[in-house]
């Protein structure tokens, strides 16, 4: 009995055996077919049509570089003359404001009884101003007929003069308080979009405090500041590339304005930027990277490899382009990349002098793709 233990123990194992060895065939045997299908589906897909460019090394100088922000062209800071407390604000940040349109009422309450004040003493000066008057007339025609002297005319007509002069004062003074009620309505000086606000009602708003900010936001413009080593290699109206990472977007742009004293800047002298008419995607704030295309006088020439920012993929914080196998397949390759001069990129290591890369293509493309140069 012992020994028929034993062989069917050795039975159940060699039957184990087989069992598993049955299923791994199998699977194997299906994972092949499955891939035999894939890349008999893979090699029935049409062509990806691309357009392709060729790795050329250049001679580039070391252009001036240097960082700015971008503002708007025209930008107003708004503020009031009068003490008072704020009754009313009629805008938000983001607010579309028209010229003209009123934006903050102050409270006025001792305007207004300033204003009953200087009417009272126009009142009086007009009263006065009038006796003066008939007795000026009345002492000339005395002094025609000789009944007074002349000092005594002299004396009256000096009145007179006074009381004139008394009312026009008080004249002014009403203009004057007038012209603070102005300060406490105020109004758009231009037509724009709110960017700052910092008022609120009740709060307490001082003569030459900052209550609100208005851009027209039309047109937009960089602010530079350039060291005072190459401050004068830099002419009004010379052409830049202006970078504004926040889009990825390059902008030919213009020199409007150059400063001529860095007294307040720590030998740094402000260049503004004329964007022109570039408005897409801006905001006042956004850091800039600005190129001059005259090339720095300090810097040598170099020999560097440069392809468009517009071919790169990115992946991450990886960032490559398509290249072309032997067998006509799209390979994609990192890349090291350099410096970002305008809308081309320095590329560092990964790809070969004369090597062609993908610049785009006419539908998806991946690795591994086929692909038929136009």
């Amino acid at each position: 009995m012992k020994t028929i233990k034993i062989d069917i123990l050795k039975y159940f194992k060699v039957m184990n055996i087989r069992k598993f060895g049955l299923a791994s065939i199998v699977i194997v045997t299906m994972f092949t077919a499955c891939n035999d299908v894939k890349e008999h589906q893979l090699h029935e897909l049409p062509p990806v049509t691309v357009h392709v460019s060729q790795v050329n090394s250049q001679n580039v100088s070391d252009q001036l570089k240097v960082s700015g922000q971008v503002q708007a062209h025209n930008s107003v800071n708004i503020s009031t003359r009068n003490m008072g407390y704020v009754e009313m604000v009629n805008v938000e940040v983001g607010s579309k404001v028209t010229k003209g349109q009123q934006l903050i009422k102050i409270n006025s309450n001792d305007l207004q009884a300033k204003l009953a004040q200087v009417n009272a003493n126009i009142k009086q000066a007009e009263i006065g101003l009038a006796n003066a008057e008939k007795d000026y007339n009345r002492f000339k025609a005395l002094y025609a007929k000789q009944s007074v002297s002349q000092k005594e005319m002299d004396d009256m007509e000096a009145h007179y003069n006074m009381s004139k002069a008394g009312l026009d004062a008080a004249t002014q003074m009403k203009n004057e308080v007038n012209a603070q009620f102005s300060y406490s309505s105020i109004v758009s000086p231009i037509s724009g979009t709110i960017t700052q606000k910092m008022i609120e009602v009740g709060d307490l708003a001082n003569p030459g405090m900052p209550l609100l900010t208005i851009e027209s936001g039309n047109e937009f413009e960089v602010m530079a500041m350039v060291p005072e080593s190459a401050i004068g290699t830099i002419k009004k109206g010379e052409n830049c590339d202006v970078y504004i990472g926040a889009i990825n977007k390059t902008i030919k742009a213009k020199v409007s304005e150059i400063s001529t004293s860095s007294k307040m800047t720590g030998s740094q002298y402000m260049v503004k930027i004329d964007l022109g008419k570039e408005n897409n995607g801006l905001f006042s704030g956004m850091y800039a990277n600005v190129t001059f295309t005259q090339p720095n006088p300090n810097s040598n020439t170099m020999n560097v490899t440069m392809i468009p920012t517009s071919s790169l993929i990115t992946q991450g914080d990886l960032r490559g382009v398509y290249t072309i196998s032997d067998e006509n397949t799209a390979v994609l390759r990192w890349l090291r990349l350099g410096k970002i001069m305008g809308d081309q990129v320095e590329v560092l290591s990964g790809l070969k002098p004369n090597e062609k890369y993908i610049i785009s293509a006419e539908s998806r493309l991946y690795n591994g793709a086929s692909v038929s140069i136009k």
